[in-house]
């Protein structure tokens, strides 16, 4: 498996993700035009379609894998453009995530 795909993968679905929903969020709770909600539609679409490039085969795995980089992401996401400042609690459930990634995506299988 090309490390550097799943990881590029998941960095773009982080974004279409995470930015689709907040561009959903500034519209609905922070008076920002309805036009951002429809673009957050568009792009919380086109996290759908990124998700399937994974060259592992199996949705439950990705998704699952995914649920932790999402975890991260939105950390970061709410550091670069909300001002959040995570605490140690978030920071310490975000490296377990990573590790849970790492492990459902990278940990050794037998062939099946």
């Amino acid at each position: 498996m090309n490390v550097i795909l799943v990881i590029v993968l998941f960095a773009v679905a982080a974004v279409a993700e995470i930015g689709g929903a907040w561009l959903v969020w500034q519209s609905m709770r922070e008076g920002q035009p309805w036009w951002w909600a429809g673009l957050g539609v568009m792009a919380l679409g086109a996290y759908g379609f990124v998700a399937t490039l994974q060259p592992d085969a199996h949705f439950g795995r990705i998704l699952a894998a995914y649920g932790g980089v999402f975890v991260v992401g939105s950390l970061l996401w709410g550091m670069a453009l909300d001002g959040f400042r995570p605490d140690r609690w978030d920071l310490i459930g975000s490296a377990a995530c990573l590790v849970g990634v790492a492990v459902i995506m990278f940990g050794p299988r037998s062939a099946s």
